[in-house]
């Protein structure tokens, strides 16, 4: 039996999986399960099957990538759920590449996240400064490229991320005129949201040149340039004074050696009653390494932090934690939704890049849904305060201030 199959079936019991190798030889794994997609893929070389058993993440999603892993039965959603439904977080599987290959993995990817100003950027523009026309294909018409919330599983795509963006604010406590510091500001739709939700001026700072200019023109657009300003600046270069600070989606690519500058600039930025909300993908375990395929095609210098990172990060800058929630499956529900997306908008896709960029980001979506689903990631909402009488005794204003949002 070749290594892939010794491998595939280990890891294959829940579900079928069906495998025809490049000299035609075909073999089925596990059994039907109504719970989990069956599905029929085809190896079309010799090299493919040993290259994925050395490193399957990075293998399968190349190979994928490169027509070398045809999938003749399902697509890439369902075999990235089939295999990593067969090994759920909680009891303790993964798809792991072999010691050596971790090793080597795990020291460069450490040297990777030290996430210098001078590299900031440039981090940032090889995601975010892709086509404006591929994010208009596959997110909301705010361009909220994150975690949406979900009120309601049946909700659509807008509706969840406009409840996000009022389940932040609600948070935040804001009221007209307030000073309010949007770090990593994407598109400006939150910035945009919460001044003409509550009258709060409000600052969005970007490493993006082109959510920038976006953003600039959207502020111009609503005739509101003057109280939701944005700027093309890194975080550590700021000065002044806010009453709230959120950061939404931006902290994933601070890096754990920046964590403590971070929270130290967050709280000297702040007056002394001020608020913030840290908005972050995280780990339900400890500190983790990125997968290779992440850090070099999707997000290079990202990483996603454990709990207990954040939580060394801002200790001993006399913030003071006031609210911690935990969003568990709301990401992959909303990456679902960016899929289906995808997946409708295939041919525009292609256009604009090829065949090979399409199936990356159908493999990058696919994982990154299935990784909120069965694995180990969640999404973090920490509130930080000065002062431990800056927020209410209780949790009851946050439903409140959120239901009167919802109803504008």
């Amino acid at each position: 039996m070749a290594l892939i199959d010794r491998f595939l079936a280990a890891q294959v019991k829940c579900g079928q999986l069906v495998v025809t190798h490049a000299d035609g030889m075909v073999r089925t794994f596990g059994t039907p399960d109504p719970a989990l997609p069956d599905v029929a893929i085809r190896f079309t070389d010799r090299g493919t099957a040993n290259r994925i058993v050395r490193h399957p993440a990075l293998g399968a999603a190349e190979a994928f990538m490169d027509g070398r892993l045809v999938i003749d039965r399902g697509d890439i959603r369902d075999l990235v759920n089939l295999l990593k439904g067969n090994s759920p977080w909680e009891r303790g599987g993964s798809l792991r590449p072999t010691l050596p290959i971790r090793m080597f993995g795990a020291v460069a990817h450490r040297l990777d996240r030290v996430n210098m100003a001078r590299r900031s950027k440039r981090n940032v523009a090889h995601h975010y400064d892709l086509s404006d026309r591929l994010y208009d294909l596959f997110l909301d018409a705010d361009r909220q490229y994150s975690c949406a919330y979900f009120t309601d599983p049946g909700n659509t795509l807008e509706r969840a991320q406009a409840d996000k963006k009022a389940h932040i604010a609600a948070k935040l406590l804001l009221r007209p005129g307030m000073r309010v510091l949007d770090i990593g500001c994407g598109w400006g739709g939150l910035a945009l949201y919460l001044h003409a939700k509550t009258g709060a001026e409000v600052l969005g700072v970007t490493l993006s040149e082109e959510q920038l200019k976006v953003a600039r023109r959207r502020a111009e657009e609503a005739g509101v340039a003057d109280k939701v300003r944005f700027e093309l600046i890194d975080y550590r270069s700021l000065g002044g004074n806010f009453d709230r600070i959120v950061s939404v989606g931006m902290f994933e690519h601070v890096g754990p050696a920046h964590y403590g500058t971070f929270f130290r600039q967050c709280r000297d930025l702040l007056v002394d009653d001020g608020v913030m909300l840290l908005h972050t993908i995280g780990r339900m375990g400890g500190p983790g390494v990125t997968d290779t395929f992440t850090t070099k095609y999707i997000f290079p210098g990202g990483y996603n932090p454990a709990l207990s990172e954040i939580v060394r990060g801002y200790e001993g800058t006399k913030l003071i934690p006031t609210d911690i929630e935990v969003l568990r499956l709301h990401y992959a529900m909303t990456i679902d939704h960016w899929y289906d997306r995808t997946v409708a908008a295939r041919d525009q896709i292609v256009a604009l890049y090829d065949e090979r960029f399409y199936r990356l980001w159908t493999f990058y979506l696919a994982g990154a849904a299935a990784a909120f689903r069965t694995g180990g990631m969640v999404n973090y909402q920490v509130q930080l305060s000065k002062s431990r009488t800056a927020v209410p005794l209780t949790r009851d204003y946050m439903g409140e201030a959120e239901r009167a949002l919802r109803r504008d």
